[in-house]
């Protein structure tokens, strides 16, 4: 025994001692890290390139210029069945890039959220959202009306769920917002999420059986912590206390894909620290989103791993566009990369706290990517050029179609408008709560309170009859 353990300390000693090369040579793994990611963003393109061709054919074939076929291959796997609110829960199979294998609440049953209310973080009413999420099993949850829904508390998810906000008008804001920590397959779709602050030093459940206490949190509006198999997508993010969405923690498989990102600093962090060796293994795709107004920079930031940025649209940031340190690989394709007016932030990259001589190796890449008004990318690393050329066989010339691709970035729908408002009658599943078939309530832009939506034809009947009074008195 005493052999063992001077042998123990003794290699405890010799681990310790590696250098970060030396770590680097082990070839950490992260369970759901794919083996071949220039085979998936490969995939990315031959997915965007057919849904472009699918739109090209018909056009010229039927003169039919649909909404339905955007070149957006996600968009186009859903929304072109004109009663998928039928079968939500085919958005499953609609992922593209790492995050593709995410189930969500995929082959579960139907949670409906009839209560916005979130007053217990150790104790949640049947009905709500935070209900919903600890459950231990697959549950896809849509939400019975229009829902401002006010944290007391961070939301923490448990694993095989799917946030379904199509048909409703649904705003996530307050304390902590969304954590996603040590779970897997976690979709959430088509949600505003905004006014995230710092929330905790209290207890929370986590799942049905456990509740333990929770320091202070970041404030991020998602924070993916430790996961996998992860998709986010047509979400509206803004105004958070840190970042909008933050992977951190050995988490991988994850797509960021359809979303609306705009007024915040630091939007996306990717990355624990330069030292966690374990984020070496994170893959994630970044893709069709719009990086919109007053936005400033990491879009994303990234800390190793490997990072594919395709098809989005950044108009404008006031530092960077793509920042990163600890030699992450970024692999910029199809882009459209608007520049601002300061002549000292058109510099779409930013290696962060580094010298020239130590990131000239990194593998950052832009091919096909379009620069307006100034922008330029400072690509880097050497001897890669031939394994791109094998790993891209199909050149990305997708980003002439830039609009069209984001044309729908951010949650979809216009206020008041309830095609695929969830009834009792898509509960195909047998129900897991019923659905509430009240008034369908809308909420104005973020105030700090709940507001409901004033009928447009009921304003102008009483501007109307506010007029002819005015008009009587003046004779």
């Amino acid at each position: 025994m005493e052999m063992l353990g001077s042998s123990g300390i003794v290699f405890l000693l010799l681990v310790g001692s590696f250098s970060h090369l030396g770590w680097a040579m082990l070839n950490l793994t992260l369970p759901g890290q794919h083996p071949s990611p220039e085979a998936v963003a490969h995939e990315v393109h031959r997915k965007v390139n057919a849904s472009i061709s699918r739109r090209e054919m018909l056009s010229y074939t039927t003169n039919d210029q649909s909404n339905c076929l955007t070149g957006n291959p996600i968009d186009d796997c859903w929304r072109c069945d004109p009663n998928w609110q039928l079968n939500r829960q085919r958005l499953a199979d609609c992922a593209i890039g790492f995050g593709q294998y995410a189930l969500g609440g995929k082959g579960g049953r139907y949670y409906v959220v009839t209560d916005s209310s979130d007053h217990d973080a150790v104790n949640p009413k049947p009905g709500t959202l935070r209900y919903a999420v600890i459950q231990t099993e697959p549950l896809w949850i849509v939400f019975a009306s229009n829902m401002l829904i006010q944290l007391s508390e961070e939301l923490i998810f448990n694993s095989y769920k799917t946030l379904d906000g199509r048909g409703a008008n649904v705003h996530i804001i307050g304390g902590g917002c969304i954590t996603l920590q040590y779970i897997s397959n976690v979709i959430i779709h088509n949600i505003h999420i905004h006014h995230c602050y710092q929330a905790g030093e209290t207890n929370i459940r986590s799942s049905p059986t456990h509740y333990g206490w929770r320091t202070k949190s970041d404030g991020d509006g998602i924070s993916i912590f430790g996961a996998r198999d992860i998709w986010i997508d047509h979400c509206s993010l803004s105004h958070c206390k840190d970042g909008l969405i933050d992977v951190v923690m050995g988490s991988t498989g994850i797509t960021i894909s359809n979303n609306l990102f705009s007024h915040h600093n630091e939007v996306m962090l990717l990355g624990h620290s330069d030292d966690y060796l374990p984020d070496s293994g994170m893959q994630v795709t970044i893709a069709f989103n719009h990086f919109g107004k007053k936005l400033i920079q990491r879009m994303p930031r990234c800390r190793r791993g490997y990072i594919h940025v395709v098809n989005n649209d950044f108009t404008r940031w006031e530092m960077y566009a793509i920042g990163g340190s600890g030699n992450p690989t970024i692999n910029s394709q199809g882009n459209r990369y608007i520049a601002p007016y300061d002549r000292n932030a058109k510099e779409i990259t930013k290696r962060v706290d580094t010298s020239e001589e130590e990131w000239r190796g990194w593998n950052w890449r832009s091919e096909g990517d379009i620069m307006v008004n100034g922008a330029f990318f400072v690509a880097s690393g050497q001897g890669v050029e031939v394994k791109y050329e094998k790993a891209y066989s199909v050149e990305p010339k997708s980003a002439a179609y830039i609009d069209q691709i984001t044309l729908n970035a951010g949650v979809l729908g216009n206020r008041g408008n309830n095609l695929g408002k969830w009834t009792a009658g898509n509960n195909d599943s047998g129900g897991y709560l019923d659905a509430n078939s009240g008034i369908f309530e809308d909420y104005d832009e973020y105030s700090g309170s709940q507001r409901p939506y004033t009928n447009s034809s009921t304003l102008i009947t009483f501007l109307t009859l506010l007029l002819i009074a005015l008009f009587l008195s003046m004779k």
